[in-house]
């Protein structure tokens, strides 16, 4: 993003009949674009395979699951953010990443324009095809603002997403259960 981001940031506030003067909006279209660039939308362009770099060989059968991963990410409807956790899973077939590349991963998937579902599938298909996994799950638990601003407020409305492949397909006992 460019002096460009902040000069439409600057247009469109405008165009919501802001007043240009205002001291409060000094340098807004430049912390906008700084928000932006360096956290809402800093995993575009990341991918999946150059975080979890080379696996490590590890013998054994059992499974390796993280839970309660806190998220941020973008709903590219609205473009406002939704946040929440992920519960993230997998089953080795030979190799593993640490769980800060678990982590990492997470995030560069989450910090881009991306809807809910697909950042879902996208968690498990990283799992799967890079570390060639016998099976993956996740489920996401998030907080839409496009939602909850939208409607009668105060909303605590919730959105969840599961998707299990391989091994952990038809499984409920991989992840923790949804909150009620």
């Amino acid at each position: 993003m460019t002096d460009a981001t902040a000069q439409a940031v600057a247009e469109f506030l405008q165009s919501l009949g802001a007043d240009p003067h205002d001291p409060e909006l000094h340098r807004t279209p430049e912390r906008v674009r700084a928000l932006w660039q360096g956290n809402l939308l800093s995993g575009e362009g990341v991918e999946p395979a150059d975080i979890l770099g080379r696996p490590l060989d590890a013998s054994g059968e059992g499974e390796i699951i993280l839970t309660h991963i806190p998220f941020h990410s973008v709903c590219p409807h609205h473009l406002l953010p939704y946040f929440g956790v992920v519960h993230l899973a997998y089953a080795p077939s030979g190799a593993i990443v640490g769980l800060g590349a678990l982590e990492r991963l997470i995030t560069a998937c989450s910090r881009r324009l991306i809807l809910q579902e697909t950042l879902t599938a996208k968690l498990v298909d990283a799992l799967m095809d890079h570390l060639d996994a016998r099976g993956a799950a996740c489920a996401i638990e998030a907080t839409h603002l496009c939602l909850i601003l939208q409607g009668r407020e105060p909303r605590a409305a919730r959105v969840h997403t599961r998707l299990a492949r391989g091994c952990f397909q038809g499984r409920a006992d991989v992840l923790p259960p949804v909150n009620a």
